[in-house]
């Protein structure tokens, strides 16, 4: 049986606060009062009503962990070998440090005869053609000599989180680097004060038939979670990092993309809180429901709450949702000045997504249009957001200026688990102070 922690109750603050050190003390309390009064980070359980992961008995992790089953690691082969411990009863994995899977390079992955230049070569364009992909390639070619390599590092860098666990970086710069963690088929699971660089990609592969000439495909999310309930990802950090898009190269006339997702929350997932999280400076950032045809798995399922996450140079998916009912209030969407930008909230196929009370802060000759995309018919709601300090209805901006494209308003439902609701006017600042890795209070 769960246990959880007492929660003080908390006051919904609608009124403008006076002066920074009033401002400075309320974030204090949003982000306290959300974690419960144990100071121990890693026996924090999810308060009540935060979100959808607060349904039912909650989400408390690892908290009961007894002293066996509590682990302090600072390698990547410490990290899983931890995690694989005692099954699914309660555990704490704090990470103390930076650990990384890919610290030898992508070199130590690769299959014996793998060559890059031979690859390129073999299936360039002009002589391969753009009629026929690669599925058919035998071992022993460019193909599957690049498969075999890439089925290495899947080995290597993928580490599955069972039932009952939390995740906690210890301090400002615990981290993972290029690992991806796979929360599976699990149930009470917490994964918190990370920051998490994404995946690189050692071994991208070619597609010619997909587009009109080509394109790289790439593997590994940095945070997935599949089929599993009661999740709480919390103060995180989740980022591109040293390797952003910008800096990969291009290959055949097209960017070798080596990053996939920063969050998948797919395949029946459900009762899922992504809070006071940082996303920074990736393409597809967060998809709630990865296929049209999955309403055997995700109906009636993938519900999630987004609150106080800060979005910052994200070029689509915060999130882009199928099937689910996800609530995303109080989060702060920034799109630099000189950056790609698709679209911020993508509503998808069976999709009820209810956006309320955010703040988007958008460059000069950006239209609070472009922040909603339609990808299938289906409601939502959004009410009450900021765009560069105006109220702005959105749905009302997106369908005068894309009529083509137009959407329905009213989601169907009304969000009923939350805490404390932040006025969007002041949602800038209180995101900016709390969210990310080492900002836990």
């Amino acid at each position: 049986m769960r246990t959880r922690a007492w929660h003080a109750p908390v006051i919904v603050r609608t009124t403008a606060l006076v002066g920074c050190t009033a401002l400075v003390l309320a974030v204090t309390a949003t982000t306290a009062s959300a974690h419960g009064p144990s100071r121990d980070l890693a026996r924090q359980t999810l308060a009540a009503k935060d979100g959808w992961a607060a349904e039912g008995a909650g989400t408390t992790g690892g908290a009961a962990a007894t002293a066996e089953h509590v682990y302090t690691v600072t390698t990547w082969d410490g990290f899983k070998a931890a995690l694989a411990a005692g099954g699914n009863a309660p555990k704490i994995v704090t990470v103390k440090g930076t650990i990384d899977p890919v610290a030898d390079g992508c070199d130590a992955f690769e299959a014996e005869g793998y060559d890059f230049d031979a690859y390129l070569e073999k299936y360039s364009p002009e002589n391969w053609g753009l009629d026929e992909d690669l599925s058919a390639e035998p071992a022993g070619s460019p193909e599957g000599l690049r498969a075999a390599s890439a089925a290495a590092q899947d080995k290597a860098i993928k580490v599955n989180v069972p039932s009952n666990t939390t995740i906690v970086g210890v301090g400002r710069d615990a981290g993972i680097r290029g690992g991806s963690l796979q929360i599976r088929d699990a149930d009470n699971v917490i994964v918190r004060n990370l920051t998490i660089e994404a995946p690189l990609d050692c071994f991208p592969q070619w597609d010619p038939t997909d587009g009109d000439s080509g394109a790289w495909n790439s593997e590994y999310d940095a945070v997935v979670v599949y089929g599993s309930t009661h999740v709480w990802i919390d103060h995180n950090t989740l980022t591109d990092g040293r390797y952003p898009d910008s800096t990969l190269p291009a290959h055949f006339g097209r960017t070798y993309q080596q990053h996939d997702g920063l969050l998948d929350i797919v395949r029946g997932a459900n009762h899922v809180t992504v809070s006071w999280n940082s996303f920074e400076n990736h393409d597809k950032t967060i998809l709630i429901g990865n296929s049209d045809g999955a309403s055997a798995t995700d109906a009636g399922k993938l519900k999630v709450t987004l609150h106080h996450n800060r979005f910052e140079g994200i070029v689509e998916r915060a999130p882009r949702v199928r099937f689910g009912q996800v609530d995303a209030y109080n989060n702060h969407y920034v799109v630099t000045k000189d950056q790609k930008y698709g679209y911020s909230l993508g509503v998808g196929v069976s999709s009820q997504l209810y956006a309320e009370r955010n703040a988007f802060s958008l460059p000069a000759g950006t239209s609070p249009a472009a922040t909603l995309k339609k990808w299938s018919e289906a409601p939502l709601t959004a009410k009450d957001n900021y765009v560069n300090g105006k109220r702005t209805d959105l749905v009302a901006v997106h369908n005068a200026e894309k009529p083509e494209e137009a959407l329905q308003s009213g989601a169907g439902w009304k969000p009923a688990l939350r805490t404390k609701v932040d006025d969007p006017l002041l949602v800038p600042l209180v995101v900016g102070l709390g969210a990310g890795a080492g900002k836990v209070r």
